[in-house]
This record gives structure tokens, C-alpha cells and sequence, in this order.
């Protein structure tokens, strides 16, 4: 059955896994993949990424990783617009990573599909700012601040206070006359959420679905994973696929990933036995 997902140009079937690739603008990402602003190479990454097989490219150029430099509205954006520019006619949704409005007005007046926000547009005249277009924006959840989120995270239930935040904000999104058909909602791994927080978010994932709504999921080399690894960033690849697979499983619909070629082959191995 279809479960069309309404970004900007693009109408995306989020009935089938999709993957979204990740191109990073930032001078100081967790990962190693930062690009320190090189506009040039970040559009070949793009391209390289949908070459193999991303569905969309989300591009960023602020780091959320904690204890990480601010970024005035003025610098992401002359990072972010050459590359969402040179990317507005790549046959993909052009998502754009940012909590910040001004930013989001930018890149949408240049071409963006899609605003990817971690902090879930409760910054003011963040809903208005997405509102006032057609582009898709992805709501995701995070305790506290990036800079401190994981100093001391605490849940009474966290899946049931990640669902509950969720569609507040979704509710927000929708009264301000961003339509259901264009928001998805992240569960925020690793945003404010220690191993065993992210593990149950994890094991019961299923309770976060909600029909209409892609559910989009990120944990491509994130700490929780080095955690049980015991690998860094860039070796992180084989628990990235096992987690994003689980995902799946459990009813995520959009996958936010650094290693696009390596995610599509495990998902065509688990479409083929379970028939998406």
C-alpha cells in the first residue's frame, strides 16, 4: 500500500524503506566525514551518494555532536546554499539539516525539499517558516541542548516520552498548516540518551509508528554503537547495517546513513524475504 511522503517537487512512497545520505558541510562532526564548508566536494558527494541509491540527500553544516562549536545563521547559510543550489535539480529530495529559521527560509527560497530539524521547529518562527511552502520536514526529539544533552540523560519511559513529545509537535506542525502527508518524526538516537535508553528505543520502536508518518531513523556511526563495539567512528559500519536493519523490522521507513551502497544492499536482502 502506498504511504506517499510530500517533499517539496518530490512525492516520495514511504511504504518501502528508503535512505536518506548524508553530506556534511560541518568542520567538526562526530564521524570524521565533516567537509569543513568545501561546497564542491560536497556536491559530488551528493551525487555519488544518489548514484548509489539514496532516495534523499540531507545536507548540513552545523554540528549537533555534543560540546560542539555554534555556527552563526550567516555562515550555514553561505555553506549550505551553493550546494542546495548546484543540487536543486538532482531528481531527489534536497533535505537540509538546520534548527535555525532564517537558515530554513534561506534554503527553502533556494530549492530545499525538505528541513530536517533535531529540534522538532520549537524554535520561534521555525513552524511559519515551513509552513508557508510545500516542503516535507522531519520532527525529531532530543532532551535538553546539544552541547550538554548526554551529560546526564534521564527517562521515566522513554519510549513513551519520545511518542508523547512526538505528536505534541506533530500537532504543532499540523495547526500550523504543515499537512501530515509532509512530516516525518525521528526518535532522536543518541540526542539526549544514554546506551540503555537508545537499546529500548530500539527494541520497542514498533510502539513509535504511526500510520501516515515516515518513520525516520539515524544511528550511522553514532556512539551507541562504539559502545557496544567497542569501534570508532569510521569501523562502525557492520553495527550501523545490524541497527538500521532492526530498524526496519520494527517499522522505521527512512534511514539516515553515511554508507548509502552498503545500507541499499542489506535492505534488498531484507525486502526480499519480508516483501515491503
Amino acid at each position: 500500500m502506498d504511504q506517499n511522503f510530500h517533499c517539496g517537487r518530490h512525492v516520495l512512497n514511504a511504504a518501502r524503506p528508503l535512505i536518506m545520505g548524508i553530506v556534511n558541510l560541518s568542520d567538526d562532526s562526530f564521524s570524521g566525514d565533516g567537509l569543513h564548508g568545501d561546497a564542491a566536494t560536497a556536491i559530488a558527494q551528493a551525487h555519488r551518494l544518489i548514484d548509489e541509491g539514496a532516495h534523499i540527500v540531507d545536507i548540513g553544516a552545523e554540528s549537533s555532536r555534543p560540546g560542539a562549536h555554534p555556527v552563526t545563521a550567516r555562515d550555514e547559510a553561505e555553506r549550505l546554499l551553493p550546494v542546495v543550489d548546484a543540487l536543486r535539480d538532482c531528481g531527489v529530495p534536497v533535505s537540509v539539516d538546520t534548527v535555525k529559521p532564517e537558515v530554513m527560509r534561506a534554503v527553502l527560497a533556494a530549492g530545499a525539499d525538505m528541513i530536517n530539524d533535531i529540534n522538532a521547529l520549537r524554535a520561534p518562527g521555525a513552524l511559519d517558516a515551513v509552513a508557508a511552502t510545500r516542503a516535507g520536514v522531519c520532527l525529531m526529539h532530543m532532551q535538553g541542548e546539544p552541547a550538554t544533552m548526554q551529560s546526564d540523560p534521564r527517562y521515566g519511559d522513554v519510549v513513551a516520552e519520545v511518542a508523547t513529545f512526538l505528536g505534541e509537535r506533530v500537532a504543532a506542525a499540523e495547526a500550523a498548516g504543515i499537512a501530515l502527508d509532509r512530516i516525518a518524526v525521528d526518535p532522536g538516537f543518541g540526542f539526549g540518551k544514554s546506551l540503555e535508553h537508545n537499546l529500548e528505543l530500539l527494541r520497542r520502536l514498533d510502539e513509535l509508528v504511526v500510520p501516515g508518518l515516515p518513520l525516520l531513523v539515524g544511528m550511522s556511526r553514532k556512539s551507541m554503537l562504539g559502545l557496544i563495539t567497542g569501534r570508532a567512528a569510521p569501523e562502525r559500519l557492520p553495527a550501523g547495517i545490524a541497527a538500521h536493519m532492526l530498524a526496519v523490522l520494527r517499522g522505521a521507513r527512512i534511514l539516515r546513513v553515511h554508507d548509502v551502497a552498503a545500507t541499499r544492499d542489506a535492505l534488498a536482502v531484507v525486502q526480499a524475504v519480508e516483501e515491503f
